[in-house]
């Protein structure tokens, strides 16, 4: 059983990868209006996965002292690292590609949890599991990639730090298949932390970043907008088609 739940697992969450990549294997570089619709989308996908999916999935356990966990945590995290890059520039530029690695690895772990503890009640509803997860995570990563390929990080290492964060996930469900109840119990916490991550993520440094570009013309703003909402859309309809 653990072969076909790492197989599953795999499925889920680093074969989602795929559109991503094909994102970064484009040959023209991202003009800075490209950029900003991708950040658009992404503060729109991080937004609806978190109000859409993860703290619904939390159910009545959900703890809202886990969202503030998770808020707090990459509050300090952004501190931690601007301690050490003062170059107000190039901050965002090294900042925000770290904080969105963090959050989607947490997110990946709790993907693999999810699998494997779906795949042991019944391996059936286990495999329909994965396939929503990669349904879900394909606009993600996608978002993710193009924020991350926008802050002038190369295409190899992002493809590189994507897969390994996605890895995570059978660590997740590697860890689900041997603890079993032990760990299960954490769940609603865990979709709780990462939920607040990706609503500081989405709030503190994707949408200000949208309100920078002072001589941006309206049709821009407008454009950015539609972006932002087609994000929202993406994933809500996508959570209503995968529980349909």
């Amino acid at each position: 059983m653990i072969g076909q739940i790492l197989f599953w697992s795999f499925i889920g969450s680093v074969a989602s990868l795929i559109g991503g990549i094909l994102l970064a294997l484009r040959k023209k570089a991202f003009s800075h209006e490209q950029s900003l619709l991708l950040i658009s989308f992404a503060a729109g996908v991080l937004l609806s996965t978190a109000f859409f999916d993860l703290l619904p999935e939390a159910g009545a356990d959900l703890s809202l002292a886990g969202v503030l966990a998770g808020i707090i945590f990459l509050f300090l995290l952004e501190k931690f690292l601007w301690y050490h890059h003062h170059d107000e520039e190039h901050e965002g530029h090294r900042r925000t590609p770290v904080l969105i690695t963090v959050g989607d690895t947490v997110h990946n772990f709790i993907d693999g949890v999810v699998i494997a503890g779906t795949f042991m009640v019944a391996p059936a509803t286990g495999i329909v599991t994965a396939l929503a997860v990669a349904a879900h995570e394909i606009p993600h990563e996608m978002a993710d990639f193009g924020v991350l390929l926008s802050k002038g990080w190369g295409r190899k290492k992002v493809i590189m730090i994507n897969l390994a964060s996605a890895g995570v996930s059978l660590v997740g469900a590697t860890l689900m298949y041997y603890l079993g109840s032990k760990i299960e119990g954490t769940l609603p916490a865990l979709l709780s932390f990462s939920g607040g991550m990706f609503i500081y993520l989405a709030c503190s440094d994707l949408i200000p970043e949208l309100h920078h570009g002072h001589s941006e013309r309206k049709a821009d703003s407008l454009w950015q907008l539609a972006i932002f909402g087609v994000g929202i859309a993406v994933v809500w309809g996508l959570i209503k088609i995968l529980e349909g």
